[in-house]
């Protein structure tokens, strides 16, 4: 058998997926997802050969997933196909600017970096010590979501606070989203014939979790997250930009908590908190549409506040070769892609009615008219990028 694949591991404070993938071929041989990992009623749920199965794993945390994974590879035969493991980790500060090999300085940077993202990079750290510990024999390797970001000016990453607090603490804007930034940019030049060092090109990476990207010749220049994915869009349950003294209106107004506080501001607000209905667009969508009034408000709000900080990132760039939509979202809310492009008309984007209402679900390609200044949609795939960095890390 060719070690031909790789395992993508992609660890939440709670939960742990995964994928087999073959970075050649595209090929996805197995994904899956282990959840509640911090109860008593975790389970492992996987998709092979179009077949779903789950596994009961009782109170078992990420290395207890890591192992039932170890069985479920060998019991489907896919073990002697993976040549490397790659780990997605949300924040490597300033230390990292590109995926790298695992050692043991790279786990202490990743330590090190932890104040930055406690959930994300602890649970990250629990993942990348399980694969140690059950596939000792393979090289791993880590993808970072803000190395992608890394190439910003101070300009777009300072915040205008005292200096000393960035040199000191690293108190600075990181961005997020990077890996999937990485590969919807190349993707969409390759699509569109563009030679991507020469390039002009808006993301609006758009899920539960949203930010848009200003890319120049391949780069990131600009992004809406900053020192945590609190700020920017609007998102889900996240408030996205907001006055800082809000932090102090809440706290002697209505006598919340500095953790309270926080809790609202991250898991309470967004479209959750405006609508008072969900945190799923297509809940929102289908509200709106049978004349609820917040449900509408919540999706103008949240459309008016990405078309803003596109048209200021417009601005950054000079020109825009491509607008792209992707995320949950983005590939397939043909309501919200609409709205963003009629808000953002004063670019030059004409809408293709017929184009943009087909493209969902996986699917890529233009969704404005000829003429037109391009927009369109990009199915992304983190898994895939962080397949392909691991396997050009082993090759070397």
């Amino acid at each position: 058998m060719s070690k031909d694949s790789v395992l993508v591991i992609n660890c939440g404070s709670s939960s742990l997926k995964f994928a087999v993938i073959n970075p050649k071929t595209e090929e996805e041989s197995i994904s899956g997802i282990a959840e509640c990992l911090v109860g008593n009623d975790a389970s492992i749920t996987w998709k092979l050969n179009g077949e779903k199965q789950t596994l009961d794993l009782g109170a078992a945390g990420h290395e207890g997933a890591i192992e039932a994974l170890v069985g479920i590879l060998r019991e489907n035969n896919l073990m002697e196909h993976i040549e490397a493991i790659g780990h997605r980790i949300v924040h490597g500060g300033e230390k990292f600017t590109q995926s790298t090999l695992i050692t043991d300085e790279v786990i202490q940077g990743i330590e090190d970096c932890s104040h930055l993202a406690p959930l994300h990079n602890s649970a990250h750290l629990l993942g990348i010590r399980a694969c140690i510990k059950y596939f000792p024999e393979l090289p791993q390797s880590v993808v970072f979501d803000t190395a992608f970001h890394q190439t910003m000016p101070a300009e777009s990453y300072l915040y205008a606070v005292p200096y000393n607090l960035y040199e000191e603490h690293g108190l600075r804007r990181y961005g997020m989203h990077g890996t999937s930034y990485r590969y919807v940019s190349k993707t969409a030049a390759d699509m569109l014939g563009l030679d991507l060092d020469n390039s002009a090109i808006l993301v609006a990476h758009l899920g539960n979790g949203a930010s848009a990207c200003a890319i120049k010749n391949g780069e990131s220049v600009d992004t809406t997250m900053g020192l945590t994915p609190l700020e920017g869009l609007v998102m889900g349950t996240r408030s996205g930009d907001i006055d800082p003294n809000v932090f102090s209106f809440l706290n002697k107004q209505c006598g919340y908590s500095l953790d309270e506080i926080i809790d609202l501001l991250n898991k309470k607000s967004g479209m959750l908190g405006l609508s008072g209905l969900d945190n799923d667009c297509r809940v929102l969508e289908n509200a709106a549409a049978e004349g609820h009034q917040r449900a509408q408000l919540t999706l103008d709000i949240f459309c008016h506040v990405l078309a803003k900080k596109l048209a200021g990132f417009a601005a950054e760039l000079g020109r825009i070769d491509a607008l792209v939509f992707t995320g949950g979202i983005g590939e397939n809310s043909s309501m919200i892609r609409k709205n963003v492009m009629e808000r953002l008309s004063i670019f030059g984007f004409d809408v293709d009615e017929q184009a943009n209402e087909e493209t969902f679900r996986g699917k890529s390609g233009v969704i404005t008219k000829p003429g037109s200044t391009v927009a369109m949609v990009v199915a992304t795939n983190e898994e895939l990028m962080i397949a392909r960095d691991t396997e050009a890390l082993i090759a070397g």
